[in-house]
């Protein structure tokens, strides 16, 4: 059965694939989960992703990115916040500080998808997709 909550999904492939320390995993492709993995690669918590297949069979490969000799993955939590059940908007000003600055919040907004950090920056809120840290 598919899942109706594609974001929920793909968190979940990405912190399973950590926890066993997999080179890469591989995802769906969707808009919107192009669009997150795009900002975790340009905050650094991904080594990098591409897209395989065509047409309906389309999907992210995404390479995880790991610290040390004992290879301690970058990614050491990803939680969904906003649900199809229940969506979670903040304003500019209630837009949630992950850990004090360590982590992320990605979120939504009209202007596109980005980090809790840039939509600060440009006075925008919107709903909170998700926490990465």
């Amino acid at each position: 059965m598919a899942s109706t909550d594609t974001i929920a999904d793909m968190l979940t492939r990405i912190r399973n694939a950590c926890l066993v320390q997999h080179e890469t995993t591989i995802v769906p492709s969707t808009k919107m989960n192009r669009n997150i993995v795009r900002v975790l690669a340009s905050e650094g918590f991904i080594a990098g992703y591409r897209e395989t297949g065509e047409g309906i069979r389309k999907h992210i490969e995404i390479a995880l990115k790991y610290k040390g000799r004992e290879r301690r993955p970058l990614i050491r939590n990803l939680s969904r916040v906003s649900r199809p059940g229940l969506r979670i908007y903040r304003n500019r000003k209630e837009l949630p500080r992950v850990l004090g600055g360590i982590g992320i919040a990605i979120v939504s907004t009209s202007s596109g998808i980005m980090t809790d950090r840039e939509a600060r920056k440009r006075g925008i809120g919107g709903e909170i997709l998700c926490y990465v840290w």
